[in-house]
């Protein structure tokens, strides 16, 4: 606790550090506040009881902090931007001129100013698709009656896109001016911002049942800890791979002298692919449920309705391969050996044993393969957890963030954060957060690959 206390006085007494902070709590503070005001047109009362869409929109939802069950300003959040920025990281390695244009700072920002048009883009046709959400049955009786239909979809669009644009610069200057990837974490402030009720709603739940339902919930705050602590060794397990650096002469011909090479290493992350396969493998599984209305026999409505319960053993089964399979996919897509063999070359580096080019792109690569399976596997039993938690009893809620979406981004956002708080105690010369070493966050990646938002 002492220590606790000291470190804590450390991050206050850095007038940067703290200075980011405040400004990152005030931006984060004004959007919670916008996540609860009203679009106009809707009457907040009549969705106040509203629990949220479920499937594919139940994540949107997720994401958006229950802004979108609420028909908020911000019921769009941060999604468009990070479906914009997928775009253009895919385009980036099949457009070769993408690819050229992402090498040089210059390039950068022309692909940072191009993200934001199509975020418009994105965000325009999504609150188009929204406003015919909100026309349905669930939120009939919530629409004002003085709303005429072009001046409700006309106010809807121009205010979501707005909203979504809004968010997307709060995330930049979060990033700019705070402290942590500013995208990422409000992602992860509107994902945790649902826990306390979750786990309020799961310990009157096992109290009201008596039995020693106390000690039931205890049990699951045990498991619960575990599984947060998997996935943090999940997110920061690498692979290091020992690395020689050649050795150099330095100095005028008079005065030269030779120094000797340097060792160093490449830190090939266990989980490259990150919370991605989860999000590309409940998006498929959510097809079933949305041809589940399409379903003219009793024979396909009974296995339509068996792919689309997260708790029954062929939904998991089927989810968890899709998992192993899209982590390879998605690794392929963002991970370059070749690419990283040409950049070690350039710098006079090697990995001892290896020749350079063509063999040291086959040895990464090899290396690759080999640590991704146990990170998939781990992922895909991460991306299971929640479901199994429900079948033994958990609330809804609350077994949602045994694993899956919801702790993962939220255990990845947490760490960079810390990473970055730790740099700036170290840099003033103060003791880091931990005693056992540096914490590494999922901003630690190997030369050659290539980070999402989330």
């Amino acid at each position: 606790m002492k220590k606790l206390i000291e470190t804590l006085k450390n991050i206050w007494s850095i007038d940067e550090l703290r200075k980011r902070i405040l400004y990152t709590i005030l931006l984060v503070f004004v959007y919670r506040i916008g996540c609860y005001i009203t679009l106009p047109g809707i009457n907040p009362t009549q969705i106040a009881d509203n629990n949220g869409p479920g499937g594919l929109l139940g994540i949107l939802n997720m994401f958006a902090g229950g802004a979108f069950s609420r028909a908020s300003i911000f019921a769009l959040g941060v999604m468009p931007y990070i479906s914009a920025s997928i775009f253009m990281q895919l385009a980036g390695i099949v457009i070769p001129a993408v690819a050229k244009m992402q090498k040089e700072e210059s390039g950068r920002r022309k692909i940072n100013q191009y993200t934001r048009y199509l975020t418009v883009a994105v965000t325009a046709f999504q609150a188009s698709a929204y406003v015919a959400y909100l026309r349905t049955p669930q939120y009939a009786a919530a629409l004002v009656p003085e709303y005429s239909v072009f001046m409700f979809w006309l106010s809807t669009v121009v205010v979501l896109t707005a909203g979504t644009l809004f968010v997307m610069w709060m995330g930049e200057k979060i990033t700019d001016k705070g402290i942590g990837n500013g995208t990422s974490l409000i992602i992860m402030v509107g994902i945790l911002a649902r826990l306390p009720q979750s786990l309020m709603q799961e310990f009157h739940a096992k109290n009201l049942g008596g039995g020693g339902g106390l000690l039931i919930f205890l049990i699951e705050m045990a498991f619960f800890i575990a599984v947060i602590v998997g996935l943090i060794l999940l997110t920061q397990g690498v692979r290091r791979i020992p690395l020689n650096y050649a050795r150099r002469i330095i100095g005028s011909t008079n005065a030269a002298r030779e120094v000797s090479g340097s060792r160093d290493f490449i830190p090939l992350k266990v989980n490259s692919a990150g919370v991605m396969p989860i999000i590309f493998a409940q998006a498929i599984m959510f097809i079933p449920a949305t041809l589940a209305g399409f379903a003219s026999s009793e024979k396909t409505a009974g296995i339509v309705s068996a792919l689309s319960d997260y708790t029954s053993l062929w939904y998991n089964l089927i989810y968890a391969v899709m998992v192993i399979a899209f982590t390879y996919f998605y690794t392929a897509l963002i991970f370059n050996p070749t690419e990283m063999a040409d950049n070690l070359k350039r710098n006079n580096s090697f990995i001892p044993g290896v020749k350079p080019g063509e063999p040291t792109a086959n040895y990464i690569a090899t290396i690759m393969d080999r640590i991704t399976f146990p990170g998939a596997v781990f992922l895909a039993i991460a991306g299971i957890l929640p479901g199994i938690a429900k079948m033994l009893g958990v609330t809804s809620g609350f077994a949602s963030f045994y694993g899956g979406t919801s702790m993962l981004i939220g255990v990845g956002v947490i760490l960079d954060t810390l990473q970055q708080v730790e740099s700036y105690l170290l840099m003033r010369h103060y003791d880091g957060l931990m005693k056992t070493g540096r914490i590494s966050g999922r901003s630690t990646t190997a030369v050659g690959t290539a980070n999402t938002p989330i």
